[in-house]
C-alpha cells in the first residue's frame, strides 16, 4: 500500500484477549514501509509481552507519560503522527477518548493528535451493545474518527456475536484509506450517489397525513459516510436535518414528489440508495379543508403510491449500482429476497424493525445485505454510520472488481 510507505503509526494497544492479533497488525504496517511506533496499555502487557512489539516495531514500546528523554511523550507523539491507529480498543479506552480523559499515556496521544485516528473495537456482545459503549462510538464518529469493526464471530468464551476484532488485513486496509485525501477515505472520489431519507406523508386533510415512524437517520449516515469519502452526495429527503455540508439537499414530502425529485437526480447518479421509507399507499381524494370530528368517521379510500425502487431499477442506466431497503417485522430473509428479485436492484438491506435497538429513531441498526448474485452480508449492530460503511464498503469493493474485469477484457 504506497500510502502507508514512510508514513508515523502510532499503534495503541489496549488491554484486551485480541491485543495478540496486534502483532500481526504491526508486523504488516512494517511491510508496507511504515514507520511503527507501539504506544501499549497496562492493561495490554497481561495479554502480549512488550518484547514481541521492540522487535518487531520501528522503535521500542512506549507506555509511561512521564519519561527521561521526552518530558511531553503525548504530545511528541501526537503531533508527529500521520495516523493514529487503536487495536484492538476497549470499552475503557473507547470511553475516555470520547469523554476527552488523558489516564495513560495512550488516552493521551489519542486527544493530543489532530492526526487520522482509526479505531478498532473488540469486547464482549454484551459491552459492545452497552448503550455507553453505542453513545461513544457515535461520538467518535461524529468527530470524524475511523471505525473499523467490530465483526461477528467466535469470542473469547467459547460464545459467538458481534465484537470480534477486524482481521488485519481490514485493518491495514483502512489505515491506508484513513491516510488518502488528507485523512479522509478517498475511495468514492469522482462518484455520483444519491440518497434518499426519511418518510414519506400522505395528505388525508391540510393538517393529517398517513406517515410512518422514519427518522431518517441511516439515510443520512449513508449521505455523510459517502460524502467523506469523496462522493458528490444529493440528498432527496422528508425531514428537517442539519444540511449535510457540501451536498445538495432536495426537500419533498410525498411518495410523488420523492419519485419525480430521485428519478432526476438518479439519471446522471453512479449510486443510488432507496433508504427511505415510502408509504405504500395514499388517499385517493384529500380533502381540502380540516375534516371534523363532528362529522363523523370518513372514509378514507387508499390507492398504491409510485414503486419508487421498481421504477429506479427498470430505468437503471449501465453501470449504477442500485440499493434497496427493506423494513421488516417478520421472514426478513425471505421478504428481502422476494423483494430483491422484482425491483431490479444490486442490493437489499434488510433489517427487523421490531429488534431492540435497532430500526426507526434509533442511533443503531442490525442489517442484512443481500446482493443479486446470491451473497449474504449480516451486519451485526452498529451506529447506523457503520453500517453505511459496510454497505459502502460492498457497494465499492464490487465496482472496483467490475471495472477491473471490464479493463481486461
Amino acid at each position: 500500500m504506497n500510502s502507508l510507505a514512510g508514513k508515523r503509526i502510532v499503534l495503541g494497544v489496549s488491554g484486551g484477549i485480541a491485543a495478540y492479533k496486534a502483532v500481526e497488525i504491526c508486523r504488516r504496517l512494517v511491510d508496507a514501509g511504515a514507520h511503527v511506533i507501539p504506544v501499549l496499555t497496562k492493561g495490554a502487557t497481561r495479554f502480549i509481552g512488550r518484547t514481541t512489539f521492540d522487535a518487531l516495531a520501528s522503535e521500542p514500546v512506549q507506555m509511561s507519560l512521564f519519561d527521561e528523554d521526552d518530558p511531553i511523550p503525548h504530545t511528541t507523539l501526537g503531533q508527529t503522527a500521520d495516523c493514529v491507529l487503536v487495536a484492538p480498543a476497549t470499552a475503557r479506552v473507547i470511553g475516555a477518548y470520547a469523554a476527552g480523559i488523558s489516564s495513560d499515556l495512550l488516552t493521551a496521544t489519542l486527544i493530543a493528535t489532530r492526526a487520522p485516528v482509526v479505531i478498532c473495537p473488540a469486547m464482549h456482545t454484551e459491552m459492545w451493545e452497552h448503550p455507553a459503549v453505542i453513545d461513544n462510538i457515535a461520538t467518535l464518529v461524529e468527530r470524524g474518527v475511523h471505525i473499523v469493526g467490530p465483526e461477528s464471530g467466535r469470542l473469547a468464551g467459547g460464545d459467538e456475536g458481534a465484537g470480534r476484532l477486524s482481521s488485519p488485513a481490514d485493518i491495514v486496509a483502512a489505515v491506508g484509506r484513513a491516510l488518502d485525501a488528507g485523512g479522509q477515505l478517498a475511495d468514492m472520489a469522482g462518484l455520483s450517489v444519491v440518497v434518499t431519507a426519511g418518510g414519506t406523508r400522505e395528505p388525508i386533510d391540510p393538517v393529517r397525513y398517513i406517515g410512518n415512524r422514519s427518522s431518517g437517520k441511516q439515510g443520512y449516515a449513508f449521505a455523510e459516510e459517502a460524502a467523506s469519502r469523496g462522493a458528490k452526495v444529493t440528498i432527496v429527503t422528508t425531514v428537517e436535518r442539519p444540511d449535510l455540508a457540501g451536498a445538495t439537499v432536495v426537500k419533498v414530502d410525498t411518495a410523488q414528489e420523492m419519485a419525480a425529485a430521485t428519478a432526476k437526480a438518479a439519471k446522471e447518479a453512479d449510486v443510488v440508495i432507496m433508504a427511505a421509507a415510502v408509504a405504500d399507499f395514499r388517499p385517493v381524494d384529500p380533502a381540502g379543508v380540516k375534516l371534523k370530528k363532528r362529522d363523523g368517521v370518513p372514509a378514507i379510500e387508499l390507492e398504491p403510491t409510485p414503486d419508487i425502487l421498481a421504477s429506479l431499477g427498470a430505468s437503471k442506466p449501465e453501470g449504477q449500482t442500485l440499493v434497496g431497503f427493506a423494513a421488516e417485522t417478520c421472514d426478513v430473509a425471505g421478504n428481502a429476497a422476494a423483494k430483491l428479485s422484482g425491483k431490479g436492484a444490486d442490493y437489499i438491506v434488510a433489517n427487523d424493525v421490531t429488534a431492540e435497538n435497532a430500526g426507526f429513531a434509533y442511533d443503531t441498526n442490525e442489517v442484512l445485505v443481500l446482493a443479486s448474485d446470491g451473497r449474504t452480508h449480516p451486519v451485526g449492530l452498529r451506529s447506523k454510520r457503520q453500517v453505511a460503511q459496510a454497505v459502502l464498503d460492498m457497494v465499492v469493493a464490487d465496482r472496483t472488481s467490475r471495472a477491473d474485469t471490464q479493463e481486461n477484457k
